[in-house]
């Protein structure tokens, strides 16, 4: 993963006593001119910030108040994503004389007033929250904390967390580190922090902050930690334990035999990912992954549309919570070969230079990634990269040499089971050849195995029943069901020459109609293609329209009388219909 941004605490991780150590100073603005973005994640307020501080530009954020408060230092611009104190808190905090801080959303106070503070809240019923920081406690909102703070501004700035390390020392830091790819506690500070952190930076102040980030200045990707916070289930044993890949930046190959359910196990893991809010690429030659549009924020590209320009790309990954899925199903074969080719160099270097998309599935990869000139179209080094193919002997032999976890379901070719053997050959396992093809050729659909050479297969097989997916089969959501559109564009009924009187404003409306018409009451508009017409032309679903406009023709030909209700579940399959409450 790409190295884009630094958040840091400020108190007790780069700061003593008020004061930024000199060194962490000079070591952000070294890591600023390689071009990544530093980002101040606090708990104290702006004006106190820069009473001690001074000019907050040798940052290029600040995140203040734990979250609640963020200022873009080059522009000024700030905002306030919480609502300010409360009026009668703030008095009945005077009026009991417990001294504390109000700022523009968060109040500051000693922690020795805490329970006095406490049942203030109750008293008054105020929907607000008590945040421990060593020997100081912050009364916030709900729900408002670093983390939150720190997405809108990565947001803002068209970042991902995925692409950042946050580094804290204390109780209010927990949030920080975990909304951060990579969270790392520092060793002189809260024990529990460090025990949840995915590092620990050694020292004791911070100088040693300093250091580590002169480090990561000379490198543009992220340190891999020993452990893994987030995890792609697979699915689970015979003894019900669950078998989970880490989601980093491996290349990962899905193997097996053709309709074994390589592409649904790819899915599973892409839908996981995607739902953690990482960017994701998917080359999808079959149309095996448009149900993934259904997830939150997916666009899908192709099928019977035209496939998008390098240009149309660019614009869409620059938000860093996008993923793109391209359906190369309605190209012909030599076309999708040209495509792929001169697409993966173009996303090879945009993931050098921004970062995104955070991972690259290729699936049929054997049409594509079998020549000499491979290593042109892919960066292996940076890892991300998810293969799928029924012939991984043919894929070339440096993209078989760069994977790190291999996932097969049903293989019943021996010389298949002799190359994917040939790869865990230096995994330490004990098993025959005959264990391979007896495991391999046994498999059935919902299963499949993790190889030695996957680390969580711990040097063995280990044979899974695949966990569920929440878009097996998702349809597009309910949009242009229920949604009138002007009367000028409704589908209007003719029978016989005749007006019908019956007119069409949603589809629900059409399919409603339609289901209750024999086709010899829909001849015209059959004859003509008036269905598959008005679907292009008024909804832009070329592919269902393209899906109908074949059910006519076929009627057309032959006079199928059974074409209406296969027009109906068409359209039924294309859309979730919600039935609708009777008044």
């Amino acid at each position: 993963m790409k190295f884009l941004a630094l958040a840091l605490d400020y108190d007790g991780t780069i700061a003593n006593n008020d004061i930024v150590d000199p060194h962490v100073r000079d070591a952000i603005t070294g890591l600023r001119a390689n071009g990544i973005i530093v980002l101040l994640v606090t708990g104290r307020t702006l004006a106190d910030l820069r009473r001690v501080v001074g000019d907050l530009r040798f940052v290029d954020a600040v995140v203040a108040e734990n979250g609640a408060v963020i200022e873009f230092s080059d522009s000024g611009y700030s905002t306030v994503i919480a609502a300010a104190p409360p009026p009668k808190l703030l008095d009945a905090l005077r009026q009991e004389g417990i001294s504390h801080i109000a700022g523009q959303s968060v109040i500051d106070a000693s922690a020795n007033d805490a329970q006095q503070i406490l049942a203030i809240l109750q008293r008054l019923e105020l929907p607000l929250v008590l945040l421990f920081n060593r020997s100081r406690v912050m009364i916030l909102p709900q729900a408002i904390s670093k983390s939150t703070g720190l997405r809108q501004a990565l947001t803002t700035l068209r970042l991902s967390p995925h692409n950042t390390i946050g580094i804290g020392d204390a109780e209010n830091d927990h949030e920080l580190l975990q909304a951060c790819e990579l969270g790392i506690a520092v060793a002189w500070g809260s024990e529990f922090l460090k025990q949840s952190a995915d590092l620990v930076l050694p020292g004791t102040g911070p100088a040693a902050v300093a250091e580590y980030i002169q480090t990561l200045a000379k490198h543009g990707q992220m340190p891999v930690p020993s452990k893994a916070r987030r995890k792609l289930v697979l699915g689970y044993t015979d003894g019900g334990k669950r078998l989970a890949l880490a989601a980093r930046d491996r290349n990962i190959l899905v193997a097996g035999d053709p309709k074994s359910g390589k592409s649904w196990v790819a899915g599973l893991l892409c839908e996981q990912l995607i739902l953690f809010g990482y960017s994701l690429l998917l080359i999808d030659p079959e149309g095996d992954y448009t149900s993934l549009e259904a997830l939150p924020g997916v666009v899908l590209f192709g099928g019977a549309d035209p496939l998008p320009r390098p240009r149309q790309l660019l614009r869409a990954l620059r938000h860093a919570d996008t993923s793109i899925v391209i359906d190369l199903s309605h190209t012909p074969h030599a076309a999708k070969l040209e495509y792929v080719r001169s697409l993966l160099p173009g996303m090879a270097m945009l993931r050098r230079q921004t970062g995104f998309p955070h991972g690259i599935l290729v699936d049929e990869a054997h049409y594509f990634l079998r020549d000499s000139d491979m290593r042109a179209l892919l960066d292996l080094e940076a890892g991300g990269y998810t293969f799928v193919s029924y012939r991984a002997s043919k894929l070339h032999p440096d993209l078989l040499a760069a994977t790190e976890a291999i996932v097969v379901t049903r293989e019943s070719d021996p010389d298949e089971i002799s190359v994917l053997r040939t790869l865990c050959s230096s995994c330490e396992s004990e098993l025959s050849e005959e264990d391979w093809r007896q495991t391999l050729g046994s498999l059935v659909i919902g299963e499949a195995v993790a190889l030695p050479l996957t680390a969580e297969a711990e040097g063995s097989m280990r044979r899974v029943q695949l966990a569920q997916r929440l878009t097996p089969h998702a349809r597009h959501a309910a949009k242009y069901v229920d949604i009138p559109i002007p009367e000028q564009n409704a589908f209007v009924f003719w029978r016989n020459g005749v007006l019908d009187g019956r007119i069409a404003r949603t589809l629900r409306e059409f399919v409603e109609i339609v289901q209750q018409l024999p086709a010899s009451e829909l001849d015209g508009h059959l004859r003509r293609g008036d269905c598959s017409s008005w679907i292009a032309r008024i909804f832009g679903d070329y592919l269902l329209a393209n899906t109908v406009e074949q059910l006519e023709a076929e009627y057309r030909r032959n006079g199928n009388l059974e074409i209406v209700p296969s027009i109906v579940q068409a359209i039924r399959s294309r859309y979730q219909f919600v039935e609708r409450e009777l008044p």
